[in-house]
């Protein structure tokens, strides 16, 4: 019982399957603190790029606001229209910093696990209403992970504040004798500088995240090594149907082969259970080369294919089963069979001539040798 339950422990790794399944579930690896960390890091960032220009024009706009005439206080119509434009100029001063913190909003949480959408992801669970569940959550390892960080990040961004105000104080006492507009400048730019300062110390909290974020999805994925088996049989499917699959892969290659047969010069057969074809060409290969070999019914059809193209169709059975054996289709035979080919490629190319009456008939048969290393007694 025991080698049981460990047998079904989750030992490995998920597979590329398994990954994929889980993203189409929305189940991949996100950190809150990243995106967190990005959209505040944007804002201190905007703050000290478009602030000034934003305090200026949010001033004029204040100005704009309380400069039309006392006596139209009192008119609807007019009080509307300086506040349509004061709030309308004050969206387009905004939006810069709007603009950036969208930007960040969106490429912060698909900084790490990047793009995904799925509709399973916010599609009503009741696994989510069941308190029993809730309890499990507030008391599991993940609950105890988020109190510490909880805790690391106050102590990480307080530590960060601290040093950064202690190390400000002389711009803070300064600026107790300095006249109110230059104090008020002085006191926004030491501000957004603080503020940059303290947003940046949650970088250390994403740093530290990221990496406990992708275990723990790792984690959570992992399969015991019968969830490994079972996906690889749905994967690869059943035997029987990879038998087949295999069977037409074989009837399609035969067919390709069997439409070469015509191109070749010369079958040489066993004589009835090989059959191999050779072409050569001297403009363009630098060896005969194979187009096609079979046994019984294949060689047969071979033969078939010969005689009805009329190519020179040879009984040479310790060749043919050489040829066989040694050489793949579409590669060029063996370099210790170039004698014994060029011979029966010679004997053909005479036979063809003097069919047409420019050549003597040759004497006989080629007689050829083969080298032990490449003989074949099957």
């Amino acid at each position: 019982m025991a080698e049981e339950d460990s047998s079904q422990e989750k030992t490995e790794e998920p597979t590329a399957r398994k990954k994929e399944k889980a993203a189409e579930e929305g189940n991949i690896a996100r950190s809150k603190e990243l995106n967190t960390s990005a959209i505040l890091v944007a804002a201190a960032v905007g703050m000290l790029i478009f602030g000034p220009a934003m305090a200026a024009n949010l001033l004029d706009i204040m100005k704009f606001s309380f400069s039309f005439d006392p006596n139209a206080s009192w008119d609807t119509k007019v009080a509307l229209g300086y506040l349509e434009i004061s709030f309308v100029e004050s969206m387009w001063s905004l939006l810069p910093l709007f603009l950036l913190l969208l930007v960040a909003a969106f490429f912060g949480p698909i900084g790490l696990g990047g793009w995904n959408f799925s509709t399973k992801a916010i599609a009503p669970k009741g696994s989510r209403l069941n308190p029993l569940s809730g309890l499990k959550r507030m008391f599991s390892m993940n609950a105890l992970v988020e109190l510490l960080k909880g805790w690391g990040k106050v102590l990480i961004v307080g530590s960060v504040a601290v040093l950064v105000l202690v190390g400000l104080k002389d711009d803070f006492i300064s600026m107790v004798f300095e006249p109110t507009i230059p104090s008020v400048k002085h006191a926004a730019i030491v501000l957004a500088w603080t503020f940059l300062l303290i947003c940046c110390s949650t970088i250390i909290i994403a740093i530290v995240d990221i990496p406990f974020q992708i275990y723990s999805h790792t984690k959570k994925l992992k399969m015991t090594m019968q969830e490994v088996k079972e996906e690889y049989k749905n994967t690869e499917g059943k035997p029987e149907v990879k038998s087949k699959i295999r069977q037409l892969q074989r009837e399609m290659a035969n067919r390709r082969m069997m439409a070469d047969v015509p191109d070749a010069d010369v079958v040489i057969t066993n004589p009835t259970h090989y059959a191999v074809a050779l072409k050569y060409d001297p403009q363009g290969m630098p060896a005969p080369m194979l187009l096609a070999k079979g046994v019984d019914e294949t060689a047969l059809k071979i033969r078939e294919i010969a005689g009805e193209y009329k190519i020179p169709v040879l009984e040479m059975p310790a060749l043919a089963r050489s040829i066989y054996h040694h050489t793949e289709i579409g590669q060029e035979i063996p370099e210790g069979l170039y004698v014994a080919v060029a011979q029966v490629l010679a004997f053909v190319f005479q036979t063809d001539q003097w069919k047409k009456g420019r050549a003597p008939k040759p004497d006989r048969k080629p007689s050829v040798d083969i080298p032990d290393d490449l003989k074949s007694d099957d």
